[in-house]
């Protein structure tokens, strides 16, 4: 395991009297790669305005880690691997259902927020009392966790208004069951999804750990292999006044 300092890729922190830490929530997101064309783009989206969190931001779908992530059971499991990577350093105990519910929030949230349903069709899909979940089976898919690979882990400064843990998913396009059509509401967090190059992605305005990402992205992609499993996961986070980069 190596550790090193790293330049501020994560959003700097404001100064604040009587400050008080915020423990960082579990999140999870996924890139989809489209590699169909002549150039692979990646699907994007900009944030509400009015969220506290990153807002007006172009980012990635994703968000927090919902209890009921972790009752789910996929089509089939994360690769060793990746679970394995994904249990490091993990707070409240490595679990592996913990692991598996980080995966299964980057695949539900990208059918909140997108429509798109990562795994496989079945003829008879499992219940839950998850209305997000039931939602997500009514469309006959089971998610698949060996389609998607673990790509990077960052944590959100302290002294912001939102922090969250956030593990950055990846999968080919290829891996979409299902699209569910995507219905616009005013409480949407995602707006103007798009299909994007890695060149138009980096012109939107996208935090610095997302440019990052695009950027591990792109060096597999160069590589020949998006999943690269042996690959190390780069984690980000702040020490005292220093970011650092540990890969797990």
């Amino acid at each position: 395991m190596t550790r090193r300092a790293e330049p501020a890729l994560l959003p700097s922190a404001p100064a604040e009297l009587n400050w008080q830490p915020i423990r960082p929530k579990n999140a999870a997101t996924l890139v989809l790669v489209d590699r169909s064309g002549t150039s692979p783009r990646v699907l994007m989206g900009r944030r509400h305005a009015n969220h506290r969190f990153l807002p007006g931001k172009y980012v990635f779908p994703g968000g927090r880690v919902d209890p009921a992530d972790s009752r789910i059971t996929p089509a089939a499991d994360l690769a060793p691997d990746t679970a394995n990577r994904l249990l490091k350093g993990m707070r409240g105990g490595a679990r592996p259902s913990m692991a598996r519910a980080l995966a299964l929030a980057a695949i539900r949230e990208t059918y909140e927020e997108a429509g798109l349903l990562i795994g496989r069709g079945v003829e008879a899909p499992p219940r839950s009392r998850s209305p997000s979940w039931r939602r997500f089976f009514a469309h006959r898919v089971v998610p698949a966790l060996d389609r998607i690979a673990f790509v990077a882990r960052a944590i959100t400064p302290p002294r912001r208004p939102r922090r969250f843990d956030t593990r950055f998913f990846v999968a080919d396009a290829d891996a979409v069951a299902s699209d569910a059509g995507r219905v616009e509401t005013p409480a949407d967090e995602l707006l103007e999804l798009n299909w994007l190059t890695f060149e138009e992605a980096r012109a939107t305005d996208i935090p610095n750990i997302t440019r990052f990402v695009l950027g591990e992205i792109e060096r597999r992609l160069n590589d020949g292999d998006l999943a690269a499993l042996g690959r190390p996961v780069p984690f980000f986070y702040m020490r005292g006044r220093q970011f650092m980069r540990e890969d797990l």
